[in-house]
């Protein structure tokens, strides 16, 4: 039978219908919660981004506005911004996109973010938090994915989960959320990468599989557990033979997946959608923080 199919752009409805109400209570009390997006360069794919950003938040009432910097700007120039925008009473949260040019340092520049407007939980004191499981705000990406998950109906709680792919922005802090021992999570969690020998072995294990490795079918039909769920976090970009035109798909071999899987997510519309919404749901849990909420 084949796969349910999780609805990502359902779900991330589902949470802006949410937002909504909860910014209207913060507008009632005279706050309108903003989102300052940090782009260096003029790369079409982060602009493309954050013109979806942007679109999201107005349609919850977020204020949004992107911050375009040069690409020769300098590292202490960029951090001198930065250090502005975290005095900026009207930006509850700050974005600095991804990658930055090779000459500049990224870790000095997530470090610059202050911890209370880092609603893509880069900085490496709400990295630290997270993995102690303080309070702290979840990178978007991976706070998706545990969102798909619970509303989904195919929670974490006392399952093992498998998660392809180590990076900062996914694997690793995802591993950091999932583990924890909290409504959502306590999962039992195994991170496999380039170094993993026998990686099918691992993933035949899973009852939920995370393919976030950046390659094209890099998780076939084999290496799914029958009943298993499959969340697919990867988005590369390739050209249709039938059209010649370019398409986005996953980390999986989806058609073939689907078959054998219980439930799996699309690329596109699966985890994309939630990853914007939960990053507007930091902005607000940011602005809340004001009064208490």
């Amino acid at each position: 039978m084949p796969a349910e199919i999780i609805d990502g752009r359902k779900i991330a409805g589902e949470i802006q219908e949410e937002l909504k109400r909860r910014v209207s209570k913060l507008k009632e009390k005279g706050i309108t919660p903003g989102l300052a997006a940090v782009l260096v360069g003029e790369d079409p794919a982060s602009l493309s981004y954050l013109r979806g950003i942007g679109r999201g938040c107005e349609a919850v009432g977020i204020f949004t506005e992107t911050i375009k910097l040069a690409e020769n700007i300098t590292q202490e120039e960029l951090e001198a911004k930065i250090d502005e925008l975290n005095k900026d009473a009207k930006f509850h949260g700050i974005i600095l996109q991804l990658p930055l040019p090779k000459h500049l340092d990224s870790l000095r520049a997530q470090s610059a973010v202050s911890p209370d407007k880092d609603i893509d939980g880069t900085n490496p004191i709400n990295t630290g938090k997270l993995l102690l499981g303080e309070e702290t705000f979840f990178p978007s990406t991976p706070y998706g994915v545990q969102e798909l998950l619970v509303r989904s109906g195919h929670g974490p709680e006392g399952k093992y989960v498998v998660i392809c792919g180590r990076s900062n922005i996914v694997g690793k802090p995802l591993m950091g959320i999932l583990v924890q021992k909290q409504k959502g999570a306590n999962a039992t969690v195994s991170v496999c990468h380039t170094g993993t020998k026998d990686l099918a072995s691992m993933t035949k294990q899973a009852d939920i599989l995370v393919a976030a490795m950046g390659k094209v079918k890099a998780i076939t039909q084999d290496m799914v557990r029958e009943g298993a769920t499959v969340i697919d976090v990867g988005v590369n970009q390739i050209e249709d033979p039938t059209t010649g035109k370019f398409k986005l798909v996953g980390d999986v071999d989806f058609e073939a997946v689907k078959e054998k899987a219980a439930a799996i997510t699309p690329v596109p519309g699966g985890t994309g959608p939630v990853t914007t919404a939960m990053l507007m749901a930091n902005t607000v849990k940011a602005a809340e923080k004001l009064i208490g909420g």
